[in-house]
């Protein structure tokens, strides 16, 4: 008998979906259904793969008020926050494949004695995509839509946490007409996405989550050739520089780090301040940060909801009062947002100061409401501070000048470097992380490299 999941709303404790794993016999049927469409989608002109995609992508968020509340639910996004998501999803899915032409045309050498030559990109065959919950919609589609269109069968597997994305996911695959086969979900414990990993019959992995996660995924594939793509953890950092504006570097990286709940793998963790600038911009951040509404993330006025689970905000906590003991300070109030009223697992917000690389608040991924903010003499220390990390997802720099913070990026080891902005992503930019934060890219031209295999055509004339 197959065992079964409850995904637990974090909102009020209440069950919001059920569903038994899919086991061996299910696992057996999709991979067949997605081996066997692959050579007639991969021979499917590219013109209408991106049709279909077009279709597909518009399909599945048509009811961005249900998709809003279900996120809601689901893992404790604010109510008000939950369309971003549907947008972030069109944006990426048009613009990947808008891309597409551009991406997976022939690359066309010089004919050289007698010879015609080209490369070209092919499909690999079953894309496994592996999504986590914290931005369900946008993980996903970084690599689900170029994928299709590229001309790989996909299999979608989602958090327990989040499978009512997934579920639309695969109604909308269903609705706008994909070939059988070519668009599937599976609800998979550890032990069955190992065992995916492992089937012949997939040719590519594409994970987001965990360190952990990562490592667990590159071992299942170990034992065969294939690709895997992990975007893993990030602790991202920013750097305020003397000449930055301070009031809009504090509305800014305040919503940077509290954002979804801090629970982003590009949010702001580390905050590093030019000591001339320190104790106003504290002033700055602060004050922004006790805007902050902490509530039922149903109410259109909450702007801080719940972490997902209560493991997790134990987790967070247990970080802050580690650091607290070895002489941090916090910044804010956690009575000012009435959180012990709600208990777990809301949290309030909370930024600690006379902080230092020996605790975890500045060195391991929090993955909530929580910041670390210290003072730096100059540019050489925030920059050897901010290489002072595991990980290298993003990291943003605040000033007026656009050469000093060109420079400064050079020097910072990260995938994505910012000036003035943070946690975001841009779909024609590729999306890299380095160190512990992953490999592989997704998103713009160069996200298509790793979904498809260079063929090279040695065309050689006969004489006329």
């Amino acid at each position: 008998m197959s065992k079964s999941f409850q995904t637990i709303s974090p909102v009020d404790g209440s069950v919001v979906f059920e569903r038994a794993l899919d086991g061996p016999a299910e696992i057996e049927q999709t991979l067949q259904r997605g081996h066997a469409a692959f050579r007639s989608w991969s021979r499917t002109p590219l013109s209408e793969r991106c049709a279909l995609a077009r279709r597909f992508v518009e399909a599945a968020v048509d009811d961005a008020d249900a998709v809003a509340h279900e996120l809601t639910m689901q893992m404790g996004r604010p109510i008000r926050d939950g369309g971003g998501e549907v947008g972030g999803w069109l944006l990426r899915g048009r613009t990947m494949i808008a891309l597409a032409d551009e991406a997976l045309e022939d690359i066309r050498l010089d004919e050289r004695d007698g010879f015609t030559r080209f490369i070209r990109r092919e499909p690999l065959g079953v894309v496994l995509v592996v999504a986590p919950w914290n931005y369900p919609w946008l993980t996903a589609v970084n690599s689900l839509v170029p994928a299709l269109v590229a001309g790989n069968p996909v299999v979608l597997k989602h958090s327990e946490q989040t499978p009512l994305v997934a579920k639309r996911i695969g109604e909308a695959a269903k609705n706008v007409g994909l070939p059988d086969g070519v668009l599937q979900v599976l609800y998979l414990d550890h032990r069955g996405v190992a065992e995916v990993i492992g089937d012949r019959r997939v040719a590519f992995v594409a994970f987001t989550g965990s360190v952990g996660g990562g490592h667990a995924v590159q071992e299942a594939a170990s034992k065969r050739f294939i690709g895997t793509s992990l975007e893993l953890g990030g602790k991202d950092p920013a750097y305020v520089c003397k000449d930055a504006d301070l009031t809009r570097s504090a509305v800014n990286l305040v919503e940077g780090s509290f954002y979804n709940a801090g629970q982003s793998c590009c949010g702001v963790e580390r905050i590093y301040v030019h000591r001339d600038v320190y104790e106003p911009f504290l002033d700055a951040f602060v004050t922004e940060a006790n805007r902050l509404v902490l509530g039922d993330p149903r109410e259109t006025k909450t702007t801080l909801g719940p972490v997902v689970r209560v493991r997790s905000a134990e987790a967070i906590q247990a970080q802050i009062d580690a650091a607290l003991a070895a002489g941090a300070r916090p910044l804010l109030d956690p009575a000012r947002f009435d959180a012990a009223e709600r208990g777990l697992p809301y949290m309030a917000p909370q930024a600690l100061i006379d902080v230092d690389h020996s605790m975890e608040i500045m060195s391991e991924e929090t993955f909530g409401p929580a910041v670390g903010i210290m003072a730096v003499a100059d540019d050489g220390e925030a920059i050897r501070l901010m290489n002072d990390s595991r990980y290298g997802l993003t990291a943003s720099v605040w000033t007026s000048d656009l050469e000093h913070a060109r420079s400064i990026g050079e020097r910072v080891d990260t995938g994505t470097w910012f000036m003035n902005r943070c946690d975001y992503l841009d779909p024609e930019l590729a999306w890299v992380g380095v160190k512990d934060s992953g490999r592989g890219c997704s998103l713009s031209t160069l996200g298509y490299a790793q979904l498809t295999r260079p063929k090279s055509f040695h065309l050689r004339h006969e004489p006329g």
